[in-house]
Formats: structure tokens, C-alpha cells, sequence
């Protein structure tokens, strides 16, 4: 029988063609557990503010994986010594790095299992897939956990300049269509390099870091905390409490195998394999074909829910720097409750408050090092010229106060 070509090239809108480097590279991806990304929306319910957002979990993890080959191959020509087995562990790293995603990416994290999340459950995976590749993913694992002795390896997986800030700021900048958060990749890689095992950047890509967290910033506010976004996301969460609040009050939904059986429990008390599978068999297609199923249920908030997401049919938002004022809230409530006969209780399902917080740079975790010429080593922020890149280090909050519109 004749072998299949394992070495395949994807091509990418963004990078154009992306290799596969090795087999176990291409295994991994053609795994259930990483096809399953190519289901999982990349920018959550955004789609329905930006119509170009439908891209994926698949997408980003392949342009993640590319980025990585490319700052190895940087760091080589510096003299930063990477060995093949370190490469393969980098490549699976960033591979991964999301493969625990559930439906709809962030929308649902923590609803579906509550108490854990997107990296511990990548983890998860990871641990499962080392068992199926014989212990060729230890290293990988090493690196995600940050446990391997070399820091920067974990660094170009997880910190405020990795592999996976650059591509998704990139990605879902093209995507949206929202110009402003395109980055350029290619330099900011180009001007890494390691000092004492750490990652840093050379002083002349300080301005290059710089419009990377002035992208940062804005992606958050004006595509990832959008308030239509938002507010559809805070619906679809919605839909599955009020969802799982009628199963375990034992009135019957339809669904997929896999969303009732989290749906059936409102904790799960241990995470084992055999609920990593389920998890596995969950994407966004479960989701919205109970939400097609579910706007014609006999339940008020349930199937005006769903109908309000399924026809963009959304709530007013406010957002504001200071909290709403209670008196005005409860009025909606109030008005809401008695136009369509329902309790205070399910008049909360569409009329509700909270915080959203951003702050674009920690200088406390993982700091983006420049590297000087003179050869010292400083945080990007002593660096910088920029006063709005020392406002960027704040911690910034908004309120939010969601109510249906007034009926026309």
C-alpha cells in the first residue's frame, strides 16, 4: 500500500501557503480533537457586528503555528540555540494552544464547564493526545506549562508578545475588516531575540511593539467588548441557563447528545476522560441547531431568546464609565415584566447590568523586555516616549445596562 504524502501545505488568506513541517504535525491536525476547531468560531458571536467575522479556531492555530516557524527561524540566525526536538515541542505548543476552546470560543467559557478553562481543558487534550502519540508531545506540554528550563520557549506561546497575539490581532483585524488592528507580524518577530533565556525585543522595534499594543487596545474596545457583541453573547449565555434551568426542572429540550449532557448537570464534579470526549463532540453547530429548535418552545424567555439571536433581534446596550443608575434599571424591569406577564425572575433573563474590564498591557506578567543597545534590558514602558502606552498598563472598567427595545 502505497503512503500518503504527509507534508501538506494549507493556503492561508492572510500568509498565503503554510507548511506542514513533519509528520506529527500533520497527524495532529488531521486529529478529530483539532478538526473539530475548524467548527468553532474564532471571535464568537461577533459575526453578527462585523458579517466577515466566521473565521475559526482552525484558522488561528495553523497562523499561530506559521508565525512560530518563522521566529525560530529568527532566533536560529541569531545564534539562539533551538534544537529540533525543541522545535517540534514549540510547533505542537502553539498548535494547541486553543484546542480546548468550546463553542463559540469565549462566549460560553466557563458555562459549559464551569471551573475550568479554554487552556486548562488544552491541557487536558494535550495530555490525552501525548498518550495516543507515545510521549511525543512531552515537550510540547513542558513548554505550555511553562515548566521547560528554557523561558522564552513558554514565552512565544503565552505572554503579551507571543505567537498568538500576533496572529489572532492580525487575523481578526482582516476578518472584521476593522484596519486599525492590523499589525505588522513579520517586524515584530524580525526584532525578537533571547537574553539570559528570556525573550526581548531589540530597541529599534520599540515602535513596532508600540502601534501592537495601540492595536491591542482598540481591537478590544471596538471589536472584541462591541456592544452588539456583547449583548449577543450575554443572550446566547442566556439560553443555555435558561435551558439548563428547564431540564433540571425536568421539562424536556431537544439537543445534541453531547450539549444535553452538559446541560443535564450544573457542576461536574470531577473531569475525567470520558467527559473530555463528550467535550470533544461539542461545537458551535449543536448550539445553533438547538437555538433553531428552541425559539419554538412553549418556554416565553427560552424561545424569545433564541428568535432575538437567530433574527439579530438584540437588546439596546449603554455603556458607560460610571454604574447605571439602579432606579432607571428598575423601571425597564419593571415595564418589561408587565407587558409580557412574567416574573421578576425571567424579566432578568432580558433586562440586566455588569462590568467589562480591559487593560491592554500587565506590566506585572510576562513584561515585553526591550533589549538596549548598550546591551541592558528594560520594560518596554520605561522605554517608550509614548504617554498613551503608560495609559495602556491601567486597568480600564465600563458598565453595561442591557433592555429590550421598545416595541414600535
Amino acid at each position: 500500500m502505497a503512503q500518503t504524502n504527509k507534508l501538506k501545505v494549507f493556503n492561508d488568506p492572510i500568509y498565503g501557503f503554510i507548511g506542514t513541517p513533519n509528520e506529527l504535525i500533520f497527524s495532529l491536525i488531521a486529529h478529530p480533537y483539532f478538526q473539530r476547531l475548524r467548527r468553532i468560531s474564532q471571535m464568537g458571536m461577533s459575526f453578527l457586528v462585523y458579517p466577515g467575522a466566521h473565521h475559526t479556531r482552525f484558522h488561528h492555530a495553523l497562523g499561530a503555528m506559521h508565525l512560530m516557524t518563522k521566529a525560530i527561524q529568527i532566533l536560529r540566525w541569531k545564534n539562539v540555540e533551538i534544537t529540533q526536538e525543541e522545535e517540534t515541542g514549540l510547533l505542537c505548543a502553539i498548535l494547541l494552544h486553543d484546542i480546548g476552546h468550546g463553542p463559540f470560543s469565549h462566549a460560553l467559557e466557563g458555562f459549559i464547564i464551569s471551573d475550568l478553562n479554554h487552556e486548562q481543558l488544552s491541557l487536558d487534550f494535550m495530555a490525552h493526545l501525548n498518550k495516543e502519540f507515545n510521549g511525543q508531545l512531552n515537550t510540547a506540554i513542558s513548554i505550555f506549562k511553562g515548566e521547560y528550563p528554557k523561558p522564552f520557549m513558554n514565552q512565544l506561546v503565552s505572554s503579551q508578545l507571543d505567537m498568538d497575539r500576533l496572529d489572532y490581532l492580525k487575523r481578526d483585524s482582516f476578518y472584521s475588516g476593522v484596519t486599525e488592528g492590523n499589525i505588522n507580524s513579520e517586524r515584530l518577530i524580525s526584532m525578537l531575540n533571547v537574553v539570559d533565556g528570556h525573550l526581548v525585543v531589540e530597541e529599534k522595534g520599540i515602535y513596532a511593539v508600540e502601534k501592537f499594543l495601540m492595536a491591542r487596545r482598540f481591537m478590544y474596545w471596538q471589536v472584541y467588548l462591541h456592544k452588539t457583541g456583547l449583548a449577543a453573547e450575554q443572550l446566547l449565555i442566556r439560553a443555555m441557563a435558561r435551558a439548563r434551568e428547564l431540564i433540571l426542572s425536568r421539562i424536556k429540550l431537544s439537543g445534541s447528545t453531547a450539549l444535553l449532557y452538559f446541560l443535564e448537570q450544573s457542576s461536574l464534579l470531577t473531569f475525567n476522560t470520558e467527559i473530555l470526549e463528550r467535550f470533544a463532540q461539542l461545537d458551535d453547530i449543536d448550539v445553533l441547531g438547538a437555538l433553531k429548535s428552541w425559539q419554538f418552545h412553549e418556554d416565553f424567555v427560552l424561545s424569545k431568546i433564541c428568535k432575538m439571536l437567530l433574527n439579530r433581534e438584540l437588546l439596546n446596550v449603554k455603556i458607560k464609565n460610571k454604574p447605571i443608575a439602579l432606579q432607571k434599571f428598575e423601571e425597564k424591569r419593571s415595564n418589561f415584566m408587565q407587558q409580557h406577564n412574567i416574573s421578576l425572575k425571567e424579566a432578568s433573563y432580558f433586562v440586566f447590568q455588569g462590568e467589562i474590564f480591559n487593560k491592554a498591557y500587565n506590566e506585572e506578567y510576562q513584561a515585553i523586555n526591550i533589549l538596549k543597545k548598550n546591551g541592558k534590558v528594560t520594560d518596554v514602558l520605561k522605554e517608550s516616549d509614548q504617554l498613551s502606552l503608560k495609559a495602556l498598563s491601567k486597568t480600564v472598567t465600563k458598565y453595561y445596562s442591557c433592555y429590550p427595545k421598545e416595541p414600535v
